[in-house]
């Protein structure tokens, strides 16, 4: 009897070492994110559910604020459907500009944008063990930091030090990120700056 309970107990400690180990290599399994990521150049792209407002110069009868609708698209006084996803302010201005100048001599068009959710493919995107998991509109120079105080932080299953972030603007390349010790330890050293269209997975931990 002894004998059998010594070899059960041998197997659960070989068992538990093996999670250990398989835990320990699966945390090290990726790369870790780089700490600057921002492109310099970048410009905000529209998408569903912004608000844009459109001036144009000495015509105050055709300026007005529009949503941009679920499929993309605006209309506005002698603008009809003009697909405005995926594009900048300053391109849908000068696309306004063409479509009014069939009625308007000469027109200047300043787009601005006003409320900002910003392209499916752009937009942060948190799942997993955050106290509130969502999305977020990309924010140029926005770290990993900000994105944790938008979610709410961890929750008390996560394995912080586990998370990682899916790069879809690097092939889909993953990165591994310290959100314990960002977070719990105020390690500013693992703050990493995030890119359009990341995805921050934070797993449950089994300990």
């Amino acid at each position: 009897m002894k004998a059998w309970i010594k070899s059960r107990l041998g197997s659960a400690v070989v068992g538990l070492a093996l999670v250990v180990m398989t835990g320990c290599s699966s945390t090290g399994a990726h790369p870790p994110a780089p700490v600057q990521a921002a492109v310099e150049d970048y410009s905000y792209v529209i998408g569903p559910g912004d608000s844009l407002n459109i001036v144009v110069w000495r015509n105050p009868e055709l300026s007005m604020a529009v949503p941009v609708r679920p499929d993309g698209k605006i209309s506005a006084p002698l603008v009809d459907e003009l697909l405005v996803q995926g594009k900048n302010s300053k391109e849908v201005a000068r696309e306004v500009e063409k479509l009014l100048g069939k009625y308007v001599r000469d027109p200047v068009v300043t787009v601005m944008v006003t409320s900002f959710v910003g392209p499916y493919s752009e937009q942060i995107r948190v799942v997993g063990e955050a106290a509130r998991p969502q999305f977020l509109p990309y924010k140029q120079k926005m770290t990993l930091l900000d994105v944790m105080i938008a979610v709410g932080g961890l929750t008390d299953f996560a394995d912080g030090n586990g998370a990682t972030i899916l790069r879809t603007s690097d092939a889909g390349k993953q990165y591994s990120v310290r959100l314990k010790d960002l977070i719990k330890r105020g390690d500013v050293s693992a703050n990493v700056e995030m890119r359009p269209g990341d995805i921050l997975i934070i797993p449950q931990s089994f300990f």
